[in-house]
């Protein structure tokens, strides 16, 4: 029979990549770490680590559950927060993810807000694009994903609820005021991660050109550093623009195109009420 414990040794195994790194997160000993692990593979009946030189890896039936002990363990936690949360929101634990954007401006303000209204409730907080957001929220391992998507985006796989929370114009940042991207189809311009170079690309395709990428950073304070140099020029979102804002360089809203920030819970409904009073803070946040 598969074990809780033995499940939990081999999830962390396969984030480090080491038993040792696993049992100094554990705050296990190192023998007890292969121990657990041993007796996982006599539970099962297959090998799940193999040694490789000094370190190991998993074998394909070992990260097959590795996956599956993530995800169950990340329930787990979920369901304990449930129980926590259920009782007069006195106490608790509320985990969100969000991209860097929204992390510097809703998330402050939404803490400040869930702080306010139910003090005994812990909010954990963290930095991920949308899309490993949803793979986290899939897992368990946090209750709510804050995301932005398109209009045109493809709908999300079934078990995702979104909560729309508003709308983020998009802005074209460069030297010159009242500018627009067809001022642009020969400049050089600044890219970010892979996502976001195809935001870039299809905004300035909507325009009638490919942009030229001659640079690269996701750092939103970098990026307007660089155009205010006469680097090239780019695009930025709204909440992008209230994190932080270079007075050297100009924003011109793109007409016609922006993005919708929604919060995203996992499963089904109702959602806990530490999710719920999350979800009402981050509202109440945007208003």
């Amino acid at each position: 029979m598969l074990n809780l414990v033995h499940l939990k040794v081999l999830a962390a195994v396969a984030r480090h990549g080491s038993v040792t790194e696993a049992a100094k997160q554990l705050h296990y000993s190192q023998p007890s770490v292969s121990h657990h692990l041993s007796r996982l593979e006599a539970a099962t009946g297959v090998k799940l680590i193999q040694k490789v030189g000094r370190g190991i890896r998993l074998t394909p039936e070992g990260q097959l559950l590795a996956n599956r002990a993530t995800e169950i363990i990340g329930r787990v936690d979920a369901a304990t927060n449930e129980l926590e949360a259920q009782v007069g929101l006195q106490a608790g634990r509320v985990r969100l993810a969000a991209n860097a954007s929204a992390l510097s401006t809703i998330a402050p303000k939404a803490a400040a807000t869930l702080a306010k209204a139910h003090p005994g409730l812990e909010l954990s907080l963290v930095d991920r694009h949308p899309v490993e957001a949803l793979q986290m929220l899939r897992h368990g391992e946090i209750d709510v994903a804050l995301v932005f998507r398109y209009a045109d985006a493809p709908v999300e796989e079934e078990g995702f609820r979104l909560v729309h929370i508003g709308d983020d114009p998009i802005y074209l940042i460069s030297q010159t005021p009242d500018d627009s991207l067809a001022n642009h189809r020969h400049s050089a311009w600044i890219g970010g991660c892979e996502r976001c170079q195809e935001e870039l690309t299809t905004v300035c395709r909507q325009a009638g050109f490919t942009p030229r990428i001659g640079s690269l950073s996701d750092d939103m304070v970098v990026v307007q550093a660089l155009v205010a140099a006469g680097v090239g020029v780019t695009t930025l979102p709204g909440l992008a623009l209230q994190a932080h804002r270079l007075p050297d360089v100009h924003t011109t809203e793109i007409p016609n195109y922006r993005r919708q920030i929604y919060a995203v819970t996992y499963g089904e409904p109702p959602d806990p009420p530490a999710t719920i009073a999350l979800i009402q803070a981050i509202r109440e946040s945007v208003r």
